[in-house]
C-alpha cells in the first residue's frame, strides 16, 4: 500500500522511534517518557509539519532536539545542585536545644522593666554604643550602665533558674566527665 505524501501516520514510526529512545537513553522507562514527549511535540507541531517532507526523519528529528533538551535540563539542574551544595553546611549542630534557650531568654527579657528591655535591646541587640545607647534613651550613661547591669543580671538569674527547671533525672556525661543537664521542652 502507497501512502500519500499528506498523510500524518505517526503510528507506522513507533517501532523506530522507540528503538532510537532506547538507544539514545539506555533506559525503557526513560525510552518511554522520551517517545511520549516526541509524540506531543509532533502533535502539538503538526501545523509545522510539510507535507512534502519526509514524516520519518521530521520525527526522529524532534526525538532527537528533546533527548539533547532533556539532557541540557539534567546537566543544568545538577550544576545548580552542586552550586548549592557548595554553600550548604555538610552538616549541622541539632537546633533544638538552641531554640529551646532562645525561647527561654526572649522570655526573661520580655519580663524585664521596660527600662532595662530598652537598654539591653540597643545595646545586645541593636549594638549601639554605650553613650549612643544613653543619647537615645536620653539618660546619663550611668544610668544605662545601672540599668544594662540589673538586666543582665536578672538575665543571668532567669536562665540558671531555667536550666534547674529543664533539668531531669535523664542526665548525660558531658565531654568533661560529670553529668550536665538535658533540656526538654515542657508545654
Amino acid at each position: 500500500m502507497k501512502r500519500r505524501k499528506d498523510d500524518f501516520d505517526v503510528i507506522a514510526e513507533l517501532p523506530g522511534l522507540k528503538r532510537y529512545a532506547l538507544v539514545l537513553t539506555r533506559d525503557a522507562a526513560e525510552a518511554e517518557d522520551l517517545l511520549q514527549d516526541t509524540l506531543l511535540k509532533a502533535y502539538e507541531g503538526r501545523r509545522k509539519w510539510q507535507p512534502d517532507r519526509a514524516l520519518r526523519p521530521w520525527l526522529f528529528a524532534i526525538m532527537h532536539n528533546a533527548h539533547v533538551s532533556r539532557l541540557r535540563g539534567r546537566r543544568a539542574e545538577d550544576a545548580r545542585i552542586v552550586q548549592a551544595t557548595q554553600f550548604a553546611p555538610q552538616s549541622g549542630a541539632p537546633v533544638q536545644d538552641s531554640r529551646v534557650q532562645l525561647a527561654q531568654v526572649q522570655r526573661a527579657m520580655l519580663g524585664l522593666p521596660e527600662e532595662q528591655r530598652e537598654a539591653l535591646l540597643l545595646v545586645a541587640v541593636e549594638e549601639f554604643r554605650y553613650q549612643e545607647a544613653a543619647t537615645i534613651l536620653d539618660i546619663p550613661i550611668g544610668t544605662l550602665m545601672s540599668r544594662l547591669g540589673r538586666a543582665r543580671a536578672a538575665l543571668r538569674e532567669a536562665a540558671g533558674a531555667a536550666a534547674d527547671e529543664t533539668a531531669t533525672d535523664h542526665t548525660a556525661p558531658g565531654p568533661g566527665g560529670p553529668a550536665s543537664p538535658r533540656l526538654r521542652l515542657v508545654e
